[in-house]
């Protein structure tokens, strides 16, 4: 018998998990209970930390056995237990290849602390040495620092992969603050056409002065209760251009993508409209209603809702180092060849 794909079950994701073949999953995205109190249809979110730490292993041992040799999990988490699931993780046979901290704009308003604005990302993979991360593809690449700030003759022309630092502003944002300063939005480029963003922001790493080709933080907007994308019928919904680019990039076209805890049914949603085949978890009868409406309104090659990524940042050139132009070259020098370098 068949695993079930292209659906939402009425099911908790242990038992559902541990019914599908295994090795028959090529990516999870898992974003579950943080175990804050949050009122969840069916759920209880306060359980006792040894208790919630145990049940977190369960599932995570479900993801383990589901997943294929090469696949990939990603988990999100809150700051409360972000450190005890990545130990738990490791001692299940996953490796982390990169621990991300995803900075939103809109966080929540504490009146005795700081304001939360950030969750964590974990990157985990069954085998270090096999498994999917498509780099190659122009569709994950970005063009650089060398191209945008520095005019660098050895820049790679086909761009690089993107760092750990992603902004994405909310689509009606008059202004993007980076750094210590606010910059307007840019206009598009001249040959911009309709599938063009219609303002381009600059990314902190596009300012030579602030340029951190290392960082681990992305930058997304949680999808507030005003944003158009937001689907309505669940509290904490994931913005589509940041799983877009998680399943893009984990995953080749057509694989299997699972989500233990359905939700909004947002990671089934991208999934679906990148072209790959899905399946969802949820416990709430409701959530799994609203969430088969929401993806039968999907087709496959649908753009993502949310701010789109600049994929360009063109600077003012008082902002960055222009290009040396032929005229201001030294007379009787040879131009030496350049070979294109690959930024990592």
């Amino acid at each position: 018998m068949s695993d079930p794909v292209n659906t939402i079950l009425n099911a908790d994701c242990i038992a559902g998990m541990n019914a599908l073949q295994p090795g028959s999953v090529d990516l999870v995205f898992a974003d579950p209970p943080f175990n804050i109190g949050y009122d969840y249809d069916v759920y209880n979110d306060s359980l006792d930390c040894d208790k919630y730490i145990h049940w977190c292993r369960d599932w995570m041992q479900a993801v383990h056995r589901a997943l294929a040799d090469n696949g990939t999990f990603w988990l999100a988490i809150g700051d409360e237990y972000a450190a005890e699931l990545k130990i738990e993780a490791k001692k299940l046979g996953f490796h982390c290849r990169s621990w991300v901290i995803w900075y939103y704009t809109f966080g929540v308003n504490c009146a005795r602390k700081f304001t939360r604005s950030h969750a964590h990302l974990f990157h985990f993979v069954k085998d270090p040495a096999n498994f999917v991360f498509r780099s190659d593809e122009l569709e994950n690449r970005v063009p650089s620092a060398r191209q945008l700030v520095y005019a660098d003759a050895r820049a790679n022309p086909r761009g690089r992969l993107p760092d750990d630092t992603w902004i994405l502003p909310p689509a009606n944002a008059a202004e993007v603050r980076t750094g210590t300063e606010e910059l307007p939005p840019q206009p598009a480029p001249a040959d911009a056409n309709d599938d063009t963003p219609q303002t381009w922001t600059l990314r902190p790493q596009d300012l030579a002065e602030r340029f951190q080709p290392n960082e681990n933080t992305w930058y997304f907007p949680r999808v507030a209760g005003t944003f158009k994308e937001r689907a309505g019928f669940h509290g904490c919904q994931m913005p589509e251009q940041l799983l877009a680019r998680i399943i893009r990039v984990c995953s080749e076209p057509d694989a299997l993508v699972m989500d233990p805890f359905s939700g909004s049914a947002t990671t089934a949603a991208v999934a679906k409209k990148l072209g790959r085949r899905y399946l969802a978890f949820d416990l709430s009868e409701q959530y799994v209603d609203l969430g088969l409406r929401r993806l039968a309104g999907i087709t496959s090659g649908d753009r993502m809702d949310g701010a789109e990524e600049p994929l360009m940042s063109a600077p003012k050139t008082s902002e960055g180092k222009p290009r040396r132009t032929a005229e201001k070259k030294r007379p009787g020098r040879k131009k030496a060849s350049v070979p294109a370098v690959e930024e990592t």
